[in-house]
């Protein structure tokens, strides 16, 4: 029973046609001028990756996602639970931001940026061509007999994925704990810190499956990403594609012979190096990465046949099939709107963000307090401040208000680094001063010689009539 045209969209390219077992790949790799970028722009992203938890700026590591303790460093700069939802808003403008430029350049992403793809190719699928040879001796080493060699190539392969997995695993963990608290694990006793070590060869476990043996599936199957471009793309977007209008109808090349084919001499060698198995030629799938091994291949038969590169390369379907240049849409100025936005209001947020969070409350349940012989009133506060910086600081609250005074009951003058202090204190003013029966009171808070805060509340009191 032949199979349709459309085949290839009813099962994942890693599955045998009967649908029973997994289809290893092994794919070829060609160094042309794209690969040669990519892998400049990967060993830039992986040094930056193991770099980031131990370069320190303002005291603090450069990347830090302590969940546990719910604190979170961007470049040297401190959110705490309170900033939550700065947090959630950079999501937000990093999701719109992903949106859009999956709009309009498609997966790019996965296939230049993506730590998975980085690691898989560049690390990993290296060490791997390095010990087992190329595509043709890697797949007959799998498929031959138990022998002593292969015994020793795949222990020393696995060896060695072992390894980086627990070198990956470390720093991993030191984005979640920090670079310091890391070293404490590694240099002190394993019974010190038992669960940190759990925590390492659980990962270290987690990574070795992951860039060992689910390889290509965790793009195609597990990761959410690549089926949502499905719904982002459109017929504009600029993606990794085959020019079908130029190279089809497909056919071998004969020297002595006019050519009345297209430009493609169907020698598969796109589906060769493809790192998921698919054949670019069947048009927009989610399998495909745009990691662009397939335009490097392509671009080398090309030269050889004398016909011009780019047979696959970034194009749009309007592109290859109306002859339309790239434009921007309703769609794109959406998105871009949104983003701009999102952006705007992120950056004010972040400037206007205090190195102390203050919040006053009157004490629950109280009035004012007439103090006859000051002639004056008085309001009972309770105050939380949160220490954001990476330093302890002392500080002084002081009234934005003519003969305000403070009178503290619980009183603390300084806030350790990420710490919380409490206070409750009268705020007494001159009852002359008292125009209406509830008004808003202004204070200071001065840390370290400067203003840190600005905050106010309400004050009651019987006007002076």
């Amino acid at each position: 029973m032949s199979q349709s045209p459309n085949h290839f969209r009813n099962q994942i390219s890693t599955l045998t046609d009967d649908g029973k077992s997994r289809k290893w790949i092994y794919p070829r790799v060609i160094k042309g001028k794209l690969y040669k970028y990519r892998s400049a722009i990967s060993y830039f992203f992986l040094t930056l990756l193991f770099a980031s938890p131990f370069i320190k700026l303002n005291g603090e590591q450069l990347i830090l996602l302590n969940v546990l303790e719910r604190k979170f460093v961007f470049f040297g700069v401190i959110f705490w639970p309170q900033d939550f939802y700065l947090f959630v808003l950079a999501l937000l403008t990093f999701i719109v931001f992903i949106v859009l430029f999956t709009v309009v350049f498609g997966r790019v992403f996965c296939g230049w940026a993506c730590p998975q793809t980085i690691f898989l190719e560049m690390v990993f699928r290296k060490i791997e061509i390095w010990i087992e040879g190329d595509h043709f001796k890697r797949k007959k080493l799998d498929e031959g007999p138990l022998t002593g060699t292969k015994i020793f190539k795949k222990t020393l392969k696995h060896g060695i994925y072992l390894c980086i997995s627990f070198l990956i695993a470390n720093t991993f963990l030191a984005y979640l704990i920090g670079s310091n608290q890391l070293l404490k694990i590694i240099t002190e006793p394993v019974s010190q810190h038992l669960s940190g070590f759990i925590s390492i060869c659980l990962f270290t476990f987690v990574f070795y499956l992951v860039f060992s043996k689910m390889r290509e599936l965790v793009c195609t199957v597990a990761c959410p990403y690549g089926r949502l471009q499905g719904v982002l793309l459109d017929n504009q977007s600029i993606i990794v594609a085959y020019d079908y209008e130029r190279g089809e109808p497909r056919a071998k090349r004969n020297k002595s012979e006019e050519n009345l084919s297209g430009d493609c001499i169907d020698c598969k060698l796109c589906v060769d190096v493809c790192p998921t198995g698919i054949d670019i030629r069947n048009g927009t799938q989610m399998e495909c990465v745009n990691c662009t091994a397939c335009i490097d291949a392509c671009d080398m038969v090309m030269e050889k046949i004398n016909r011009p590169t780019r047979l696959i390369g970034f194009k749009s379907e309007d592109e290859i099939k109306n002859k339309k240049e790239f434009h921007l849409n309703r769609r794109i100025y959406a998105y871009s709107a949104v983003l701009v936005i999102l952006i705007s209001v992120l950056s004010y947020l972040l400037i206007i963000r205090s190195d102390v969070k203050t919040t006053i409350l009157r004490a629950g349940g109280t009035l004012f307090q007439l103090r006859d012989k000051e002639h004056a009133v008085s309001n009972l506060y309770n105050a939380e401040l949160i220490n954001k910086t990476n330093n302890n600081i002392k500080f002084e609250i002081v009234p934005d208000h003519p003969g305000a005074k403070i009178q503290y009951i619980q009183k603390q003058d300084s806030i350790a680094y990420g710490g919380v202090a409490k206070l409750t204190f009268f705020v007494i003013l001159p009852q002359s001063d008292i125009k209406t029966y509830k008004s808003v009171i202004k204070f200071k808070l001065i840390a370290n010689d400067k203003i840190a805060d600005r905050f106010e509340t309400t004050f009651i009191g019987p006007p002076n009539d």
